[in-house]
C-alpha cells in the first residue's frame, strides 16, 4: 500500500505515503508559504514559515520536514499557524532592510509577498540589537547584500549539493550570523566558480546581478526563453529582456539543466550588445577590412573555395564549427564540407 489519505483543511486526499505534508498540499493547489524550501536540495526546515497545524500534536509542524502519515488532519490556515507565520515574518523584517522601494526584487521578493499576504506592516523588535553588515560589490558579475539576507541557506545548499564548490557556510551566532565564504575571504580567492546558482535560488535581494542593478523593475521586464548559445548541452533559459536588451538571465527548470547555468550561460551573455560585435561582413581590399554587402561576401568566398577546391582540391580545405549555432546548422555545415567541397577536416570549438 503506497498511498494514504489524510485531510487538509477538511477536504480529504490521497497521496503517496512518501511525501511530505508541503508536497502534498502543493501537488493539491494548496499554498503554503515557504523561504527556506527549494525542490531538489535537501530539506533545512529553518525559516519556520511553513509551520502547519496537525491534530494531535503538541505543536506545530514544519511541512516541508514531517511526512505523511495516514488519517492526519492538517490546517494550513487556522489562526495558530496564521499567528505563528505574522510573528515570524516580524521577526525576519527587524534585521532586514526595507528600502523596499528601490531595492531590485521590489515586486518579485517573496518576504514582501508573504508580509502583504498576512498583513505585517511592521515589527515591534526594530529597537533591538541590529548588525549591520557592508555591501559586498568586489565580484565582478554579483553583489552580496548583507542587510537584505533572511539566512536562508538555499545558496550554501545549492552551492554544496548542486554545484559541489562548497563555496558558502554560516559564520558567527545570533545577531552576528551571516553567509559568507570560510574566513570571509573574497570570493574570487574561494572554490567559486560564478554559475550564478545562489543568485537565482536566492528568495530576496541578498544575491544581486550586476547587470539588472537599476535596469528596470519587475514588471517592466519580460522573459524570453531560449538556448544557451555556448556549447551542445542545450541548457534551457530565460532571457530578461527590457526595451530590446538583455539585463539578466535566469535558468529554465524545465530544460535539461534542470534551472541551473555554468559561468558563460549566466554571465557571459554580454557579447550581444557589445559595440566591437561584427553586424556586417567584412572584406579585406588593399590590405584593409571593409564592410560590404552579404552578396558581395558569399560570392566573394565561393568563388574563392572553387578556385581552392579545383587547384588543390579538397584536403586543402578545412571548416571549423560553432557551438553557437543549432546542431541542425552544424549538422549541415558538415554536409556542406564534406559533399560539395570533398574534405573531412572539420572540427568544433566546443569540448565536452
Amino acid at each position: 500500500m503506497n498511498q494514504i489519505r489524510l485531510k487538509i483543511n477538511g477536504q480529504e486526499y490521497t497521496v503517496p505515503k512518501e511525501w511530505t505534508i508541503l508536497k502534498a498540499a502543493q501537488n493539491n493547489g494548496i499554498f503554503i508559504p515557504t523561504l527556506c524550501y527549494e525542490e531538489g536540495l535537501p530539506i533545512f526546515g529553518g525559516c519556520r514559515l511553513c509551520v502547519v497545524e496537525v491534530k494531535g500534536a503538541r505543536k506545530l509542524l514544519a511541512a516541508c520536514a514531517t511526512p505523511v502519515e495516514e488519517g492526519m488532519e492538517i490546517q494550513t490556515e487556522s489562526e495558530r499557524v496564521v499567528e505563528a507565520r505574522r510573528e515570524i515574518l516580524r521577526l525576519l523584517i527587524a534585521n532586514h532592510d526595507l528600502r523596499c522601494l528601490t531595492c531590485p526584487r521590489n515586486g518579485d521578493c517573496r518576504l514582501q509577498d508573504y508580509c502583504y499576504r498576512y498583513q505585517v506592516e511592521d515589527t515591534p523588535y526594530k529597537d533591538g540589537e541590529k548588525q549591520v553588515f557592508p555591501i559586498d560589490d568586489t565580484n565582478p558579475f554579483f553583489i552580496r547584500d548583507y542587510g537584505r539576507c533572511i539566512k536562508c541557506g538555499k545558496c550554501v545548499a545549492i552551492c554544496a549539493e548542486v554545484n559541489g564548490a562548497h563555496v558558502y557556510d554560516f559564520m558567527g551566532r545570533g545577531i552576528q550570523t551571516k553567509v559568507t565564504s570560510a574566513y570571509d575571504d573574497p570570493l574570487q580567492e574561494t572554490t567559486c566558480t560564478a554559475c550564478g546558482m545562489c543568485v537565482n535560488v536566492c528568495p530576496v535581494a541578498a544575491l544581486v546581478e550586476k547587470s539588472s542593478l537599476w535596469q528596470g523593475r519587475h514588471w517592466e521586464i519580460r522573459k524570453v526563453q531560449t538556448t544557451c548559445s555556448y556549447c551542445g548541452v542545450g541548457c534551457q533559459l530565460f532571457l530578461k529582456v527590457r526595451d530590446n536588451r538583455i539585463v539578466g538571465v535566469t535558468g529554465d527548470k524545465a530544460g535539461p539543466n534542470q534551472g541551473h547555468l555554468c559561468a558563460k550561460g549566466q554571465f557571459g551573455w554580454d557579447y550581444v550588445h557589445s559595440p566591437d560585435r561584427l553586424t556586417r561582413p567584412l572584406l579585406r581590399k588593399n590590405g584593409e577590412l571593409v564592410p560590404v554587402s552579404w552578396e558581395e561576401a558569399l560570392d566573394f568566398a565561393a568563388s574563392s573555395l572553387r578556385d581552392i577546391l579545383q587547384r588543390r582540391g579538397g584536403q586543402a580545405i578545412a571548416g571549423l564549427a560553432s557551438a553557437k549555432c543549432t546542431n541542425e546548422e552544424n549538422y549541415l555545415f558538415q554536409k556542406l564540407m564534406r559533399t560539395a567541397l570533398n574534405t573531412n577536416h572539420i572540427d568544433h570549438c566546443a569540448r565536452l
